[in-house]
């Protein structure tokens, strides 16, 4: 089996964290202090929204993005944020500043409808306001994951259908897919490839998902999976640079027999899938993902520039 450790998060060690600070309502604490109640809906029911973003060069990389995605998912499940963005961003620098971070820096920012009068799943007896947690940690993607690539494996959990739980929602609420995770553990992959609701080819557990054929990149519709900040920056770059994108519905008979395939997510940026159920994909040249790369690469500068 697959070393546990080797997934789409997999960064290299950095001793720095073990002493970073931690935002919790306001107060920076060291990470043995920061603290939640077992009555916070987040921990009872996982109830609540996250977002997660990279600094580069002082650069909270498309801040803009990532907060009309957290707004907007807050304001669709009626969850006070209790501060504007630009609270947001000053809680963030703080937190950046009181660890002295500046670049290779990821970030889970973490908003919960806060602590319970009674130990039950009603919103209403959510009373005393939202619980903002940010943790930032040195993390740098490890080199293994552009050379070995992802291990996949096709899943029988899905994801599902706006009414179900809508999978635009950068939710608390993620056991749909740790079961996916586990399903593809069990199988000696990776991580998980998910389907949607009809069979067509989704996304995985963590990332979207890319294929390319014939110089051409596909992806699914977007209808029943997360909607990622870097996924969008991919199709973009693609139509900007003259490379063909489709967004559509395809199989995985169209996947097993793709030239490349990648994943896309803030953490990795795009990490390459050298096979998806015990099928290795394409012949292990990967042209059109290292030109994604190196476009996205120069994105990301480009844009700290515009920022700094």
């Amino acid at each position: 089996m697959t070393d546990a450790k080797h997934t789409t998060h997999t960064a290299d060690e950095d001793a720095r964290n073990r002493d970073i600070k931690i935002y919790v309502n306001g107060d920076i604490v060291h990470r043995d202090d920061a603290k939640v109640s077992v009555y916070d809906s987040g921990f009872m029911l996982g109830d609540g929204m996250w977002e997660g973003m990279r600094l580069y060069e002082g650069v909270w990389a498309f801040f803009d993005e990532h907060m009309d995605r957290f707004f907007d998912s807050c304001k669709s499940v009626s969850l006070d944020v209790g501060m504007d963005r630009a609270g947001i961003l000053d809680a963030l620098t703080r937190t950046a500043v009181a660890n002295n971070m500046t670049t290779d820096v990821h970030c889970r920012l973490m908003l919960t409808r806060g602590i319970k009068v009674k130990p039950f799943q009603h919103p209403s007896l959510s009373q005393s306001g939202p619980t903002l947690v940010i943790i930032m940690e040195h993390s740098k993607p490890t080199e293994a994951l552009q050379s070995k690539g992802i291990r996949l494996a096709t899943v029988p959990q899905v994801r599902g259908l706006p009414t179900s739980q809508d999978a635009k929602y950068n939710s608390h609420s993620k056991l749909n897919c740790v079961i996916a995770c586990l399903q593809a553990e069990q199988a000696g992959a990776d991580e998980a490839l998910m389907l949607d609701p009809y069979g067509f080819v989704n996304t995985t557990n963590a990332c979207n998902f890319f294929i390319v054929r014939k110089g051409a990149v596909w992806t699914s519709t977007g209808d029943y999976c997360m909607n990622g900040v870097t996924r969008q920056k991919v199709i973009d770059l693609c139509r900007a640079n003259d490379i063909p994108v489709l967004e559509k519905n395809y199989s995985l008979y169209e996947a097993y027999g793709a030239d490349e395939a990648f994943l896309t997510g803030t953490f990795g940026a795009q990490t390459p899938v050298a096979e998806i159920d015990g099928k290795e994909i394409g012949n292990g040249e990967r042209p059109v993902t290292q030109r994604i790369r190196t476009l996205y690469k120069e994105l990301i500068a480009q844009h700290v520039a515009e920022k700094r």
